[in-house]
């Protein structure tokens, strides 16, 4: 029998290494929730990003992120984050056309009418990120409600797991919402970034054969160098203009105003728009660029008066 090393007999396969060290930064996370804010959002962005954050004088799109979460309270914030509730606001700024339709909203999942549920439908809290279901059919439903996530859900305190302010002004509920299919499939997302009312960039979510991955381009389609390496890989090719490419950075912009940075997520199949939601501490300020310094390239173009 071959000989191997130390090193070979312990390692882990990358994707393996991952999991375990999402794993124990969970556990980590837990044990620092009983610090006061400033320390948890310093310890934890070091841990991700690799660095202590300037929060009192901060630079970096990163660091802004975590000072917009320590010092900027404006109440309108508990609405724009609230799943159910920017969808008015959505629709003031823009138009019935580019909400996506809502079937049902509460607490109780056994009060929907899954009888006449118009499937596909997404399902997922109100007030929380990362959480949801896709369910396409009855056989789908069934299951999900036997399971019935819904308790665990509304006990998701997701303003402290990222010291995320504006999710504390929110009522914990579940959404059910049309799924939105294009062409039979579920579409890209489009994440476009403003600052003071502009797009800046749009990072994009792409399928393809199966697979996942990312690409950044500007306003007006040209290819950026820059993504989160942590997330989807860079996608390889060009990404063809989008036709209606100009509709939605003006429904971007529409919804952008008044705000000095806030993301609009969109979808749409090169002729409708529909507005997913509006974020405003994306990835809790812990995304990493690559390359680095896009993360004070980008931070330079936010406004620093509210933070």
């Amino acid at each position: 029998m071959a000989e191997v090393s130390e090193r070979e007999n312990f390692s882990l396969p990358a994707y393996q290494g991952q999991r375990v060290r999402k794993a124990l930064l969970r556990v980590l996370w837990r044990l620092m929730a009983p610090l006061p804010d400033r320390l948890y959002l310093a310890i934890k962005y070091r841990l991700i990003i690799g660095r202590w954050p300037d929060l009192d004088r901060p630079k970096t799109f990163t660091e802004k992120v975590q000072a917009r979460k320590l010092r900027d309270r404006d109440p309108f914030y508990g609405v724009v984050v609230d799943k159910a509730a920017a969808k008015d606001f959505i629709r003031q700024r823009v138009g019935e056309e580019h909400v996506i339709p809502t079937v049902w909203v509460g607490t109780d999942l056994s009060q929907a009418d899954w009888t006449n549920m118009p499937y596909p439908v997404v399902v997922k809290p109100t007030h929380a990120s990362g959480l949801g279901r896709f369910l396409y059919s009855k056989t789908d439903a069934d299951a999900f409600l036997m399971e019935n996530p819904a308790p665990a859900w509304l006990a998701v305190n997701h303003a402290r797991f990222n010291r995320e302010w504006a999710y504390s002004r929110v009522k914990p509920q579940i959404i059910i919402e049309r799924m939105l299919l294009f062409g039979g499939a579920v579409p890209w997302d489009y994440r476009i970034f403003t600052f003071g009312g502009r797009v800046s960039h749009i990072c994009l979510d792409i399928r393809k054969g199966g697979a996942a991955y990312a690409a950044t381009y500007s306003a007006d389609w040209r290819k950026l160098p820059f993504y989160d390496p942590d997330y989807l890989p860079l996608y390889p090719g060009d990404v063809e203009r989008p036709a209606n490419l100009e509709t939605m950075v003006e429904v971007a912009e529409k919804l952008a105003a008044g705000f000095d940075f806030v993301r609009v997520d969109l979808y749409s199949d090169g002729n409708q728009v529909y507005v997913g939601e509006l974020t405003l501490y994306p990835g809790g300020g812990f995304e990493r660029f690559d390359p680095p310094e896009y993360d004070r390239i980008v931070g330079d173009k936010w406004p620093t008066g509210r933070i």
